[in-house]
């Protein structure tokens, strides 16, 4: 008999590859945008500290296990799923907003992170670490 009420279990997958700061491959080839922040872009043209975020991102989760978690939207309007990444107990989104190679960036209505981005931003904006150097 199914138990209603109970909260599916955290989705975990294995990333395949890495394409820029804020988007990565799984397995079965599904696309993953990282939810609540924006990296400088890779492609058409490098950005500044767009190759520091992909080496990062790829640094935290290439080739690893890491637990998915949704918001409200299920994907965006390019069909890549929407996701927070967790690699154990690091939300790497946040992890990227922190080394100061990501800006937190709300899309409503996903933001259910959205004031613990904000704050973590805060620090390396005061630091000028990453894309906050003056």
């Amino acid at each position: 008999m199914p138990l209603s009420g109970c909260i599916a279990p955290p989705e975990t997958v294995l990333v395949t590859e890495v394409i820029d700061g804020d988007t990565i491959t799984i397995a079965g080839g599904d696309r993953v945008r990282y939810i609540g922040i924006d990296t400088p872009e890779i492609h058409p043209q490098v950005e500044a500290f767009g190759q520091e975020a992909w080496q990062a991102n790829r640094e935290l989760v290439e080739g690893k296990r890491v637990r998915l978690e949704r918001d409200v939207s299920e994907t965006d309007k390019y069909g890549r799923l929407l996701r927070y990444v967790w690699v154990d107990s690091t939300m790497v989104n946040a992890e990227l907003v922190r080394r100061g190679l990501a800006e937190a960036k709300a899309y409503p209505p996903d933001t259910k992170y959205r004031s613990y981005l904000e704050q973590v931003e805060a620090e390396p904006k005061r630091a000028g670490r990453g894309m906050w150097a003056k």
